[in-house]
């Protein structure tokens, strides 16, 4: 399905407040309600919007310690590694790469402690997971140039 430019301004004012009635997400975006939810609708089911969600404040949800891990794996291993970070706790989002490492991923923790358990006991175990190099994050923000998140 390609996205016009209604659909995309649907989209970012979504991805800022997926709550937002449909009566006020056409008034946004200049168009009828009845257009708003056929749009929506035909979003959903083309799977562009895959679901609805809350942006949560980590810190203030306990889980202030985050850092990115990346890893170096073995060849054949994606499959494995992926199976073990989804059943990991403190895991938030990893990602297949190419380059100088394979995976990076996104942990949360509640302190400094609760990460280094997580990376020294649980990604290093990993069945084949050969390497971690770890950032700490000092600070976050969602991006996008007005600061709501890029909507292609």
């Amino acid at each position: 399905m390609e996205l016009d430019d209604v659909d995309r301004r649907i989209l970012r004012e979504l991805n800022v407040d997926g709550r937002l009635s449909m009566r006020v997400l056409a008034d946004r975006v200049h168009i009828s309600r009845a257009h708003a939810y056929n749009r929506v609708d035909r979003l959903k089911e083309s799977g562009i919007i895959e679901r609805f969600t809350v942006q949560i404040d980590h810190a203030a949800a306990g889980l202030g310690t985050s850092a990115f891990i990346a890893l170096s794996i073995r060849q054949d291993s994606w499959r494995t590694v992926s199976d073990g970070l989804r059943a990991m706790e403190f895991v938030d989002h990893f990602s297949l790469l190419g380059g100088d490492f394979d995976v990076l991923v996104l942990i949360r923790t509640p302190d400094n402690e609760s990460l280094r358990r997580v990376v020294l006991e649980g990604l290093q175990s990993l069945d084949g997971v050969r390497a971690t190099r770890t950032w700490l994050i000092f600070d976050e923000d969602r991006g996008g140039l007005d600061g709501t998140p890029t909507v292609a």
